[in-house]
């Protein structure tokens, strides 16, 4: 039975036997039987991390450090609510801390990052995600949409469907007209400012 550790593009934790190419958490979730509990976060550093660090290795929901989440990729973390780690991603770490620098003109620190990051990500009370409206013609690559009610990556010219362990069908990018878009507004705007996230293989929408 797979674990209950997989984060899809709207923030909910899943069990999924697909594997992801980023790790990351948000505080400790799970029970001495490997089991989440009733939260879905402990603090609002919600982080994404690399899979391997310096050899390092450890059996996942073991201990009482943090709680092991796995995402497809880095767009699908945004997605969720994520942004990189400053300790094993610090380049990616920097570059989405100067895009948002160059977006809002603050350079804020990962606990103003985080805060924002929160309100932006999910309602209290229902845990729901929260999304937001905007122009397909704003949309940067690397953003999440919902097209006909399923999550979608953002490309230059074509949507990606969610597909758990990859990316699915292609659907005709709009020119313009209102999307639902489920990536954070802040993270929104670091991706207009140029910051590009890591993206599965499987995002390539050529045959």
């Amino acid at each position: 039975m797979p674990l209950q550790n997989r984060v899809h593009p709207d923030g909910q934790i899943v069990a999924d036997p697909a594997r992801g190419t980023l790790t990351g958490n948000r505080g400790i979730l799970h029970g001495p039987d490997k089991v989440l509990g009733t939260a879905r976060w402990r603090h609002k550093a919600w982080i994404c991390c690399v899979l391997e660090w310096q050899g390092r290795k450890r059996p996942v929901m073991t201990g009482r450090n943090w709680t092991e989440l796995f995402f497809l990729d880095e767009a699908v973390a945004f997605s969720a609510g994520h942004r990189p780690c400053a300790y094993c991603r610090r380049a990616a770490y920097n570059r989405y801390q100067l895009a948002w620098a160059s977006a809002t003109g603050v350079k804020p620190s990962a606990p103003q990052m985080d805060a924002a990051l929160h309100s932006a990500r999910v309602t209290p009370r229902s845990r729901a995600q929260i999304t937001h409206q905007a122009d397909f013609a704003t949309l940067p690559p690397g953003a999440f949409v919902l097209h006909e009610g399923k999550p979608c990556l953002v490309l230059p010219d074509v949507l990606r469907g969610f597909a758990g362990d990859g990316y699915g069908p292609s659907y005709p990018r709009p020119p313009q007209g209102e999307a639902t878009v489920m990536t954070p507004a802040p993270t929104v705007a670091v991706l207009r400012a140029g910051y590009r996230p890591q993206l599965h293989v499987t995002a390539d929408p050529k045959p």
